[in-house]
């Protein structure tokens, strides 16, 4: 049993086989839906280990086999058992053998072999991911490197969230060095130590771009001191380290930023990033977060991501509904009227990657997909996705009791119909600019390496 999956990219082998030997290539094709996380890369395609964790406090150690590396043709990888708290090799033997042909001048035969017990029609939709994921990225670093982006230290706050991690994969499998500022004692050369509250001088030394991700999680009942968590997590910080880049000559300081700036309920009325900033307490947050960021748009290019709902089944909002529509228990919110905007975990990350190339992007940044859906459409499509019905329509006051009437009305029941209009007017492609098919792509439900529907 097992599998054989080949797919064609638009990239020489060369190029191709690299971006498999950096860091983060495990990572960008390690499905979401998929109940594991990695642990650790491998260091060497030609000796090194990959290990993932698995439920249960187990984990899956991947070798990869010097004898059988041939670069840029092949590697190979198998399971191993590796003392306690591994699965043992013989429990589920799997060989994995990655090979590369050329085809054509600028084209690349990937061709993924897998030996194992595992019958094919379970791994289809893994490998039609992997392929998807490669072609896309392929893509995003072709793009960039003809716009001039060569090989860069990006310095990144929030390193190890849900976009954090997905960008810094990113970026390191283009041939980045990726500089994580951590709040803890740094434990390797790739992190540095940062006090939000007082930014050592020499913390961005060398750096050329920053991208600012950390802050508390909005999540949460809207208490005095909840509020005030979020607010102190973002303005300050963000005003001190983004001075600090510009005194350091760092070229790029990009900022997360949310589409709370247009207001909770703005009706049917279409969002451009030119549109009047609403009113509560997210539209003020962002605003004051905002502000603190441009301080510096006269010594450095500042780029604010606002972002809209990011769908991923490892965080957000999806990682709570998966669950609830998967048992048949999800439905929309009141009326399901109210205007949803937002974004692939992968579209979110490739707007950050092209705000570090691209200069035509200042200021605000609406990160969300072109095609706004209302809370009742999108209950239906992620039950259609699914395939479990969704006849349980939550009520008006059931956000309330955990968020707080407030909570509720600038969470659950916002209403923004916004829409990515600078990034349209780039051209910028979409990975998944429909909804359907951005679900079946992260929860694993779609059999073949089609990139767009």
């Amino acid at each position: 049993m097992g599998i054989e999956w080949s797919s064609v990219v638009a990239v020489p082998r060369d190029e191709v086989f690299a971006w498999f030997e950096r860091p983060g290539a495990f990572a960008r094709l390690a499905p979401p839906w998929q109940p594991v996380q990695v642990r650790s890369e491998a260091r060497s395609l030609a000796d090194g280990r990959a290990v993932l964790r698995l439920p249960g406090g187990l984990s899956w150690v991947a070798q990869h086999r010097g004898s059988e590396y041939d670069p840029p043709h092949r590697f190979v990888d198998e399971v191993v058992g590796d003392g306690l708290g591994t699965l043992p090799a013989g429990l589920l033997p799997w060989r994995h053998t990655h090979e590369f042909e050329i085809v054509g001048a600028d084209h690349t035969r990937v061709v993924d072999r897998v030996d194992s017990p595992v019958p094919g029609f379970a791994l289809r939709s893994m490998f039609a991911y992997r392929s998807r994921q490669l072609a896309d990225d392929l893509a995003a670093h072709r793009l960039a490197a003809a716009h001039g982006l060569g090989p860069s230290v990006v310095a990144v706050t929030g390193a190890s969230g849900l976009v954090g991690a997905a960008l810094t994969a990113l970026l390191t499998t283009g041939g980045h060095t990726v500089i994580r500022l951590v709040r803890r004692t740094p434990s390797g050369p790739d992190e540095r130590r940062w006090d939000p509250a007082d930014p050592e001088p020499g913390l961005l030394a060398g750096v050329d771009a920053v991208v600012h991700l950390a802050g508390a999680s909005i999540a949460g009942r809207f208490t005095d001191a909840h509020k005030r968590a979020i607010a102190d997590s973002r303005i300050e910080p963000t005003r001190r380290l983004a001075d600090l880049a510009a005194r350091s000559g760092v070229r790029t300081f990009v900022s997360a930023s949310a589409i709370g700036w247009y207001g909770a309920d703005r009706g049917d009325e279409p969002l451009t990033e030119n549109s009047s900033r609403g009113t509560g307490f997210l539209a003020d947050l962002v605003t004051g977060w905002e502000s603190a960021a441009t301080e510096v748009a006269d010594r450095v290019r500042v780029v604010t991501v606002r972002t809209g709902i990011v769908q991923s089944p490892r965080g957000g909002t999806l990682r709570l509904l998966r669950p609830l529509f998967t048992a048949g228990l999800g439905g929309r919110i009141g009326d399901g009227t109210q205007w949803l905007s937002w974004i692939g975990i992968d579209d979110l990350v490739e707007v950050y990657h092209r705000a570090l190339w691209d200069a035509n992007l200042v200021g605000p940044v609406n990160a969300v997909a072109p095609q706004p859906v209302t809370n009742a459409d999108y209950t239906r499509t992620l039950a259609r996705v699914v395939r479990r019905p969704a006849l349980l329509p939550v009520p008006e006051f059931g956000p309330a009791l955990l968020l707080g009437t407030e909570g509720a009305r600038e969470l659950a029941a916002a209403s923004q119909r916004v829409q990515p209009t600078r990034l349209q007017e780039s051209e910028h492609r979409f990975r998944t600019p429909a909804l359907d098919f951005a679900l079946r792509h992260i929860l694993g439900r779609t059999l073949d390496n089609r990139t767009q529907r």
